[in-house]
């Protein structure tokens, strides 16, 4: 969707090394956050896309399609003031993680969810030291108090950046799991997404498609995958 009380003020988007990493000009004027915080990336690579994000814009802004300056914005603005708060907040979606609650009926589907979902868990407790209980249905299930804490304190070695593309990509996916496992280089975000889907998958094998859902998908999985590409720009 475009902003049309937003026109396009400057004519070339630039990445210039500042203190401690890169900012983004356009023309001669440093961009701000909108909380006028001094817009700065630690990789050359990232600031170079964000600016070329600036670069592709027409006469009018269009928000929606500079993901990677919002994720900036986001970790500036919001997440690095209140860094291990926002990290405790994140590490809670642990406790209800979407790879715990498995079908147990159809046999097909309840044969498909261990199969993509277990190595996942599996991975997690490898990593890091996290062992998470598994439930049928949707009935919830207390996790270990030990689970959790690991998971906690891998999260909050991250830098806000870091936290800010976890969130993307585990609200996307509904798992903390899948997203530390992005994170982590075990799965592409885009075979985290279609991890996360296996249910709605067998549904929409079984009684069709809704083009309004799979519209809604289709922009939740792009969400997930800017995410993932901004992790690989950060390096």
């Amino acid at each position: 969707m475009s902003t049309p009380d937003i026109k396009r003020f400057y004519t070339a988007a630039s990445a210039r090394p500042v203190d401690g990493g890169f900012g983004i000009w356009l023309d001669e004027r440093r961009l701000k956050t909108p909380a006028r915080a001094n817009f700065a990336v630690p990789s050359v690579a990232l600031a170079e896309a964000v600016a070329a994000e600036w670069n592709a814009q027409a006469e009018k802004l269009d928000i929606p399609s500079m993901p990677l300056t919002a994720l900036v914005n986001a970790a500036i603005d919001r997440i690095a003031p209140e860094r291990e708060a926002f990290a405790g907040r994140l590490a809670s979606y642990g406790g209800n993680d979407l790879l715990c609650y498995r079908a147990a009926s159809p046999i097909e589907l309840a044969v498909r969810l261990a199969k993509g979902w277990q190595p996942a868990l599996d991975w997690l407790a490898e990593t890091h030291g996290a062992r998470l209980m598994l439930a049928e249905g949707v009935v919830h299930v207390d996790q270990p108090r030990e689970a959790l804490d690991r998971l906690k304190a891998a999260i909050l070695k991250l830098d806000a950046l870091r936290l800010g593309a976890l969130h993307v990509v585990t609200t996307a996916t509904g798992s903390l799991g899948l997203g530390l496992a992005v994170l982590g280089g075990r799965f592409t975000p885009r075979e985290a997404f279609d991890l996360s889907r296996i249910d709605e998958e067998y549904q929409a094998e079984r009684w069709g498609r809704d083009t309004e859902a799979d519209a809604r998908t289709a922009r939740i999985r792009a969400e997930a995958e800017n995410a993932g590409r901004f992790l690989d720009l950060l390096g």
